[in-house]
């Protein structure tokens, strides 16, 4: 890819078309393993668990999915960046393995609790019937708009993207997950804009992009303005779906949905993931594995509910079981049927 001055510029969406060309179509996952109750257990030395994440990778290698969506966590690598690297060289090699490639989302402003600063240490547990009581943002609301702490950040940054520039397990960098969210509002979009240049600073050989969600305006003009690949992410039914594919056709270049799937909203697998491959638009379900997160339930459960008839996002039970047999049978046959031969294409967004 072409670089100039500092950083490498966006890439043109002749350079996004031919880069998707030669990838396989991409499905897959948003991915926590089970044990981890938010991104900060997940990548801790003391509770990082590479038995449980190779186990439920290979649920998703089984399904056909060939990519995954991770979430990372800054206050962890500032904290100890070596052992970071070490474990997210491990996840990658994980994933590999299995013939998955990563998303990997570096900044976050969604938290469903109600701390809402990243910590160290021991996490709470989850709210008994709540969905995704113990979820955190990166680096927490406080330092995304805190400037002395910037340097740290693009840092990180630049450790992560710039250590794995030409790392093929790597299929996109998600640069921040759904900024503005959880009442930050446009004070997000400072740092929004700056990590794509500390991003394109590393000049990577991947693709960047920052999924449009629904919300302020000017964080998702700018977020489309800025991607190399347009991300977005959906929850609704299938005709709200295929509207929003519709809509960001406009620009030409490739589409990844990297949220979706809440069966209580209108998604189902074997409506939706026929719309993504016809029209070569890649996707990532919401969560794979029921577990400390809880995304079985769905947003604003209250406490100690008991557990859904119809779960809202996870695919399997904790020990590998499927909660719908006939649903993972469905996206199975749906994977390994041929593409259909369409045009390129490209998607919008209501946000989890």
């Amino acid at each position: 890819m072409p670089q100039s001055g500092a950083g490498a510029p966006r890439w043109t969406a002749e350079q996004a078309n031919a880069w998707y060309a030669k990838q396989p179509w991409p499905v897959g996952c948003n991915f926590v393993p089970s044990s981890a109750v938010n991104d900060t257990e997940m990548w801790q030395k003391e509770t990082f668990d590479p038995t449980t994440i190779d186990r439920e990778v290979g649920w998703a290698q089984s399904l056909g999915f060939n990519t995954c969506r991770v979430f990372l966590q800054y206050i962890v690598w500032n904290a100890d960046p070596r052992g970071f690297r070490s474990r997210f060289d491990r996840f990658l090699s994980i994933a590999s393995r299995h013939g998955m490639t990563v998303i990997p989302v570096l900044f976050d402003d969604c938290a469903f609790d109600a701390n809402r600063e990243p910590y160290l240490g021991k996490q709470d547990d989850p709210i008994p019937g709540v969905h995704n009581s113990r979820w955190v943002p990166s680096p927490g609301h406080k330092l995304a708009v805190d400037t002395t702490a910037w340097p740290s950040l693009r840092k990180y940054v630049g450790d992560l993207v710039g250590g794995h520039r030409s790392d093929r397990r790597v299929l996109a960098w998600d640069l921040y997950n759904e900024p503005g969210n959880s009442g930050m509002g446009e004070k997000s979009l400072p740092l929004l804009e700056a990590v794509f240049g500390w991003a394109r600073e590393a000049k990577p050989d991947q693709p960047l992009t920052v999924g449009c969600w629904g919300g302020p305006k000017a964080l998702e003009d700018r977020e489309v303005e800025l991607s190399d690949v347009i991300s977005f992410h959906f929850y609704g039914d299938h005709a709200g779906l295929a509207a929003h594919i519709e809509q960001f056709k406009k620009y030409g270049r490739p589409a990844i949905c990297t949220e979706w799937f809440a069966r209580t909203f209108g998604s189902s697998m074997a409506a939706d993931l026929p719309l993504f491959k016809a029209e070569k638009v890649g996707c990532a379900c919401a969560a794979l594995v029921n577990g400390r997160i809880q995304t079985n339930f769905p947003w604003g459960s209250p406490p100690g509910g008991p557990e859904p008839k119809v779960w809202f996002h996870d695919l399997f039970r904790h020990d590998g079981t499927p909660y719908d047999p006939a649903e993972v049978a469905a996206i199975r046959k749906i994977i390994r049927q041929p593409s259909p031969s369409r045009s390129c294409s490209t998607s919008h967004s209501s946000g989890s």
